[in-house]
């Protein structure tokens, strides 16, 4: 049997292997500065911190792990927000029952620590987020380590940061929702009857229609992931070619990353509920 850490890390190279995913790498499709290999020594250096966070370690140590790992190859920041949903996925899985009612417990269980881990993962990869309000810049996470002592002084535990990003970050939505719509998307990859990283790119697909990319709406803006969330859909209506979208958005720099996030997410549950590979 793999062990948890092992689906964890193969979550991660199953999904940058699926293809067509529409603006993302994959083993077709890579950016001047951001390539295939890139994800693979990406997902294969973000293993040690899954391994901490299966063995019990606290979220925010193994997070910063991850990513530190990650990081370690030439393309900057390849999974980022994928590590984030599949860290406490990992950890759940460690409890014995993953479920979303133990996730939202797992989410509940963080500290203000896991919070300071968290905000010092930034310090070893550029991550594209929004300029926080006003009164939030002092809990900017582009501050790293500098707004630690902040977190502290508030006692903000990693569930409250993100709960204060949920109305803006799919990803932090995920970790509010206990995941609904990971393990939906797992249900899906189940129940398909294909290769696994064709399946992983009609999810990718489907959850793009579904809902427009946060990552897309920070990076660019509004209008590209609701025009981004129409062209999926009519890709699986069969109005547009999958193929063609992918290069198009490619050249246009337009990357739907936080679905990618959650792809990786639902492969790493069903891995772990059984998905054959």
């Amino acid at each position: 049997m793999r062990p948890i850490a092992g689906n964890a890390e193969l979550a991660l190279l199953l999904e940058v292997a699926s293809t067509p995913k529409p603006g993302n790498v994959d083993r077709e499709r890579e950016y001047d500065d951001l390539r295939f290999e890139h994800f693979l020594a990406g997902a294969v250096g973000a293993r040690p911190g899954f391994e901490r966070a299966a063995e019990g370690e606290p979220i925010g140590r193994a997070f910063e792990t991850a990513i530190e790992g990650m990081a370690d190859q030439r393309g900057g920041n390849t999974q980022f927000g994928a590590v984030l949903v599949v860290t406490p996925l990992v950890a759940t899985a460690a409890s014995g029952d993953l479920t979303r009612e133990r996730a939202r417990e797992v989410v509940a269980e963080t500290t203000v620590e896991d919070a300071a881990g968290f905000y010092r993962a930034f310090e070893h990869v550029d991550v594209a987020v929004d300029d926080p309000p006003e009164d939030m810049a002092a809990l900017d996470v582009r501050r790293g380590s500098d707004a630690v002592p902040v977190l502290r002084e508030r006692g903000l535990a990693l569930s409250d940061v993100m709960e204060r990003s949920a109305d803006r970050d799919g990803v932090a939505a995920e970790w509010t929702s206990g995941f609904e719509r990971v393990f939906d998307a797992a249900d899906r990859l189940l129940a398909a009857d294909r290769s696994v990283p064709d399946r992983a790119s009609i999810v990718f697909l489907e959850l793009l229609a579904e809902e427009p990319d946060t990552f897309v709406v920070t990076r660019n803006d509004r209008e590209t992931a609701e025009e981004v969330t129409r062209r999926a859909q009519a890709v699986l209506d069969g109005e547009e070619d999958a193929d063609a979208l992918a290069a198009e958005l490619i050249d246009r720099d337009v990357n739907p990353g936080t679905t990618a996030d959650l792809v990786a997410g639902a492969l790493f549950v069903a891995l772990e509920r059984g998905l054959d590979v």
